[in-house]
């Protein structure tokens, strides 16, 4: 029997208990929070002794049957996988777990993990884009199953046409554009493999889009000066949050490219820094006064010393981890609403930032660099919003010389 944490540990956990509790408090956990967490697996540690469980028994089906007790027994807390995790985790890293194969089961699935492996080692996606490409593209690989397996020798290019037209009306252009996009990618999967003996991606009928339709609309200095100013560099959160909005506005980062960055990614030295972008690139763009100043004033009086990861930008609260894409959304979100300006997702601020170059006379080509985007279609919306440089373009209006106008 062991006390951790004003908590009796005497089962098969007992073992670790002393060892997750320090975890806890590495992690970043405040004293309170760690004894709730220790008090929570005191709880399984005697459920696991009552039904003569050892940790190696903590499979899968096992942890959704204690947790599905647990909410039975009328507890309000703590009853969700999620709050299960980071014991989990801990038993993970020290072996104590069961390896559980997720191995592919039937057809279906067994292809799809080719082409998942496919996805990722020969088109260098990330495994967020490959996962959403499988599930674009499942419904049509479930509609080829036979009884003797996947039928791909008997498919035509109008079984493609028609699959399309049947599964896309009624539903959002973004939804379209990726299933359509999927399948041409799984189409050239299933030729390389030889599963189709001709290519069939040109086949897929093209999304109605329209490109470069919309305007992008940038904030105004104001506003930018509003949003950074809503944030209090008074405390850790705040230079973090700082940083972040400073690096996005001067820079016109992805958000997926800030949360990306590690401490390796920002050279002093030379004042570059590494970006880490779409299909796996890896760039360069110079590091401005500011944006290194804000990051200095992160990393001394932000970023949360406990934590052992790299990553440069990091979770507020316990664990301390590195922050997602959709955290650092979540940054620009918050702030905006602090500033009065409504909702607003980081990818503004990126249009801000090549609409301010625009006017200060960068030419599209330079933008582009600056954005890093490989069409020049995708650069040429920003000219919409120059309307000095399009006046310039405009014909006038045709005046009546004399007479009535019929």
């Amino acid at each position: 029997m062991v006390k951790v944490l004003r908590s009796l540990v005497r089962g098969p956990l007992e073992p670790y208990a002393a060892g997750f509790a320090e975890e806890l408090t590495a992690q970043g956990y405040t004293c309170c929070s760690a004894e709730q967490h220790v008090g929570f697996i005191a709880h399984l540690d005697r459920w696991m002794a009552a039904h003569d469980l050892v940790a190696a028994d903590l499979t899968g089906t096992m942890v959704q049957r204690y947790l599905a007790d647990r909410r039975a027994a009328g507890y309000t807390n703590y009853r969700s996988l999620k709050a299960m995790r980071p014991l989990l985790d801990y038993l993970e890293r020290l072996g104590v777990l069961p390896v559980e194969e997720d191995l592919p089961q039937g057809p279906v699935a067994e292809l799809l993990t080719r082409y998942t492996s496919y996805l990722l080692t020969e088109r260098g996606v990330t495994r967020g884009t490959a996962r959403c490409y499988v599930d674009a593209v499942t419904p049509f690989v479930t509609s080829r199953l036979r009884d003797d397996g996947l039928d791909w020798a008997g498919l035509e290019p109008a079984d493609i046409t028609g699959y399309v037209v049947a599964t896309c009306p009624d539903r959002p252009r973004g939804t379209v554009k990726l299933i359509v996009t999927a399948l041409r990618s799984l189409l050239g999967f299933t030729h390389v493999q030889g599963l189709i003996t001709q290519p069939l991606a040109n086949a897929v009928p093209t999304a109605r889009g329209r490109r470069l339709s919309g305007v992008p609309r940038p904030l105004d200095p104001a506003q930018v000066r509003q949003l950074l100013a809503s944030c209090d560099r008074r405390r850790r959160v705040g230079r973090r949050d700082y940083a972040i909005m400073v690096m996005l506005s001067r820079l016109g980062l992805r958000a997926g490219e800030v949360a990306a960055l590690t401490l390796d990614d920002v050279d002093w030295r030379t004042g570059r820094i590494t970006l880490h972008g779409k299909g796996n690139r890896v760039e360069q763009l110079p590091l401005p006064a500011d944006v290194g100043a804000a990051i200095t004033a992160y990393l001394r009086r932000g970023r949360p010393p406990t934590t052992h990861e790299r990553a440069l930008f990091m979770r507020a609260k316990a664990p301390h981890r590195a922050l997602t894409t959709a955290g650092v959304s979540m940054v620009v979100q918050d702030a905006a609403w602090r500033a009065g300006l409504g909702t607003m997702h980081a990818h503004r601020l990126r249009h801000t930032t090549a609409t301010s170059m625009l006017h200060a006379g960068v030419p599209l080509e330079q933008v582009g660099l600056v954005l890093r985007q490989r069409r020049a279609m995708t650069t040429a919306m920003y000219a919409k919003v120059d309307t000095d440089a399009l006046r310039a373009l405009a014909r006038p209006w045709p005046l009546a010389t004399g007479g009535s106008r019929r």
